[in-house]
């Protein structure tokens, strides 16, 4: 192992929440010397849309499918933004030390809460001045004067708990798992309102999360994978063609293809890098932190 003792922390939501908030990360590196390869953040694909605070330090967002490297084309962001869901790996970049605060929702939770298009918000980042009204803009200035982590978590669950218990759909769905979700999703798409034809389901799944029914049971497989991989790894036994049979993959070849597609890396090549590599950071903490929660 090679990457530093900078923090990484996972929050998982309240089970009041958990229809709407996939999970709070925080990443702060204040405390470490970090070089130039090591700022980077890698990302995958994401169906959710995030709440980000640069408390301190700054990012760049690298150009669509440009490598970690210092000659790529990157564009800074603001300091509160909304990050819609990506459609693409991601990568960004930090000039220097940072600590950043980040809210997952499910982007059809965001919907419901707003009334946000969240097609509009496929593979963008917002300054949330342009997107959220007063109150909303009111909670980020109060969770980036809070004292520490656990003190944001908190303002952050107080302020979307009435409003989701206020909108939350009643078919919605207590887990963290993003097969159950897009279930959950193309189950109230199927029975919501007067028409209920396979065409109007689909569109309604799409005006919700942004991606097709089709997408959303990609990356729910591909997620499955991911946490199986990570178990095996951890025992020593990693057989990538169970893996992919368990996982619902016609085949090894195919689980590959979308891996590629999702992180833009091989399974093997991922957990390699997970396992050495300052910048996947975001993946340890999702298969390390979620995944053995998930047990």
């Amino acid at each position: 192992m090679t990457y530093s003792d900078a923090r990484s922390e996972l929050w998982l939501p309240r089970s009041a929440l958990a229809s709407c908030v996939r999970g709070v990360m925080a990443r702060d590196t204040l405390s470490v010397a970090l070089d130039e390869p090591q700022r980077y953040n890698h990302m995958p694909v994401a169906p959710t849309c995030a709440l980000l605070w640069y408390l301190q330090g700054e990012c760049h967002v690298l150009a669509p499918g440009a490598p970690a490297q210092p000659h790529s084309p990157r564009a800074p962001i603001a300091s509160a933004t909304l990050c819609g869901p990506f459609t693409r790996p991601t990568i960004s970049w930090n000039p220097g030390p940072m600590h950043a605060f980040m809210v997952l929702l499910m982007p059809d939770a965001l919907a419901h809460m707003t009334g946000l298009d969240t097609t509009a918000l496929l593979d963008r980042i917002v300054p949330v001045q342009e997107v959220f009204d007063a109150e909303w803009q009111a909670m980020f200035a109060q969770v980036a004067q809070a004292a520490d982590d656990e003190q944001r978590v908190a303002l952050v669950e107080s302020f979307l708990l009435p409003r989701w218990q206020q909108s939350r759909p009643a078919s919605a769905l207590h887990s963290h798992l993003l097969t159950d979700w897009s279930r959950s999703v193309a189950l109230r798409a199927a029975s919501s309102g007067l028409g209920r034809s396979l065409r109007q389901a689909e569109r309604r799944i799409k005006q919700w999360t942004g991606q097709t029914q089709r997408n959303l049971h990609g990356l729910g497989r591909s997620e499955r994978a991911f946490f199986e991989g990570a178990q095996a790894h951890q025992d020593g036994a990693v057989r990538w063609g169970d893996i992919a049979d368990a996982s619902g993959y016609a085949d090894q070849a195919h689980m590959c293809r979308e891996s590629r597609r999702i992180t833009g890396h091989a399974p093997g090549e991922l957990y390699r890098l997970m396992q050495s590599d300052e910048s996947f950071w975001a993946y340890r903490l999702w298969a390390f932190g979620v995944g053995v929660l998930l047990e």
